[in-house]
């Protein structure tokens, strides 16, 4: 991931409709949900729910794909990986094995 990358999947989260979205995709994942059942977690209006799950696909963050007449969405856990890893990049001066924890800690243990 890139610094604009990032730029533009920070700019995403920094949402509070999109980083609820995100974070119970998040949950669901790897099997994701419809958007109606987004919507009725979140209690979001359709149009509303849909301007958000594409400033989110924008920023390469989710997935969609068409079953039928509806359209599940996915958190995309590899792009969340990398942003995290960006982040973490330069993180405790050059020394990675300070930052194990906190590695470890944000694994996905799926």
């Amino acid at each position: 991931m890139d610094t604009k990358q990032t730029l533009e999947a920070l700019s995403a989260l920094g949402h509070d409709g999109r980083l609820a979205i995100f974070r119970l995709l998040v949950r669901h994942a790897p099997d994701g949900l419809n958007a109606g059942d987004i919507a009725v977690a979140l209690n979001f209006r359709a149009n509303t729910l849909s301007a958000n799950l594409t400033v989110l696909a924008n920023a390469g963050l989710v997935s969609s794909e068409r079953e039928g007449r509806h359209i599940r969405y996915r958190a995309d856990l590899e792009a969340m990986r990398a942003l995290m890893g960006f982040l973490l990049e330069d993180c405790c001066g050059g020394s990675p094995e300070l930052c194990r924890p906190i590695l470890e800690e944000i694994t996905c243990r799926c």
